[in-house]
């Protein structure tokens, strides 16, 4: 404990080392757009006090520190989201801020009332004075907050934002946007709800499991109307909190909770940033746009298997590994119902995942296709075109999809190791 507001444990570690290997892959992603730029020190700024935010939300056990982690992840990512200065990066750098700023201000005045009821701000005196305060005045100061922690990790009903700024950005930028966050931001949920909010004052493990419900629901169905492969990560990235919450609805009733939602992050990582890389190699923004990928660049095509079918958690990637680590520490917890929507949800998930890939591995209708992108050095957009005998592809985001990809795979064969590691009980 650092000055009594700052934990350093096995899941602050973990956070810290998933963070760091996340934010040197999405280093690498960017490469392409951001190398010999005038701004590229300025992005690559952003990018790590964003990391440096999602760090001190994982390790965070007081009040204040929480909010002062959620500026630092939020602020910079702001910024970020704006940086290309094209029309659609404008629209979304300012959706973000608003929603950002309407979080951010609902977060500190949940901060405010945990403060007045609990008279405390660190997490063992929150625990232990919340219980003599009013628990109606503790319940709206825990919903503010987390409703500033579900901006953060793209969770519904504060994940509107994601599907625009996925789509509105440069595949690079939506990859840093959809990742580092949500790492810090479900650490600092799990280590709120299990050391400063007693479940028989505030009946947060129903909430949590209805919010896990609503995200892997809605969003699965927003997806599979989706013609923009960024709108339809952007979709996923909101379904895949869903699982994640899962294991926080369960924190402190089953051992497996925190082991298994550290271990589905990092797989969650990984694998959300190849299928992006994918996306910024090809320069592709639509789902029809990536036909005929297989032909072009099979080792991409694989790469984008990998990962497409890593986030519905099919053998042998880590994501498979990490719900099912998850669905056994919920029904451990008692939260049977949700297993059971979380696997029909797998289940409906694997369709629009498998028209991506149906399209990769579709011969294409013309033999070349048109796509706009966002050009690195000027942040105009442009019109490419793809040659269907060998894609324009782009060498830092081709080689960052297949290495993530590749650790994806790795991370789901040592699935045992790494749980053991991250405090898996016997």
């Amino acid at each position: 404990m650092v000055f009594g507001t700052y934990v350093l444990d096995t899941a602050t570690h973990t956070t810290r080392a998933i963070v760091l290997v996340t934010t040197l892959a999405l280093i690498a992603l960017c490469g392409d757009t951001v190398a010999g730029h005038r701004r590229e020190t300025e992005f690559v700024v952003l990018v790590q006090l964003g990391a440096l935010g999602s760090m001190l939300l994982g390790g965070a056990a007081d009040l204040i520190l929480l909010f002062a982690a959620f500026l630092l992840a939020s602020v910079p990512l702001y910024a970020l989201a704006g940086w290309a200065k094209q029309g659609t990066a404008t629209e979304a750098a300012l959706k973000y801020y608003l929603a950002g700023a309407l979080a951010g201000v609902t977060t500190l005045a949940g901060v405010t009332l945990l403060f007045g009821v609990a008279g405390a701000t660190g997490y063992a005196g929150v625990a232990e004075g919340i219980t003599r305060g009013p628990g109606g005045a503790a319940a709206v100061g825990l919903v503010a907050v987390l409703a500033g922690l579900a901006f953060k990790a793209g969770a519904v009903p504060a994940h509107f934002w994601v599907p625009d700024v996925a789509d509105g950005t440069p595949p690079a930028v939506a990859a840093v946007i959809t990742t580092l966050p949500k790492i810090g931001a479900l650490v600092a949920t799990y280590r709120l709800l299990d050391s400063a909010i007693p479940a028989d004052v505030v009946d947060w493990p129903l909430l949590v499991a209805i919010l896990a419900a609503a995200s892997m629901t809605l969003a699965n169905l927003a997806a599979f109307a989706q013609t923009s492969i960024l709108r339809l990560l952007g979709y996923s990235t909101v379904s895949q909190v869903g699982y994640l919450l899962m294991a926080v609805a369960v924190a402190g009733r089953a051992p497996l909770a925190q082991p298994a939602l550290l271990f589905y992050l990092a797989a969650y990582a990984f694998t959300n940033v190849a299928a992006f890389a994918v996306v910024a190699a090809t320069a592709q923004r639509s789902i029809d746009g990536h036909r005929g990928l297989a032909r072009r660049d099979p080792l991409l095509a694989i790469a984008f298997v990998v990962a497409l079918l890593g986030l519905v958690g099919t053998p042998p990637t880590a994501v498979l590994f990490g719900k099912l680590v998850v669905f056994t520490a919920a029904v451990d917890g008692g939260l049977v119902w949700l297993v059971v929507l979380a696997v029909l949800n797998t289940v409906a998930s694997l369709f629009y995942y498998l028209r991506v890939i149906a399209a990769a591995f579709t011969a294409p209708d013309t033999d070349t296709d048109t796509d706009t992108d966002t050009d690195g050095a000027t942040g105009s957009v442009v019109h490419v075109v793809h040659e269907r005998s060998g894609t324009r592809s782009r060498p830092w985001a081709r080689w960052t999809a297949l290495g993530t990809a590749a650790v994806s795979l790795l991370l789901g064969v040592c699935a045992g190791v790494v749980l053991a590691v991250v405090g898996t009980p016997p």
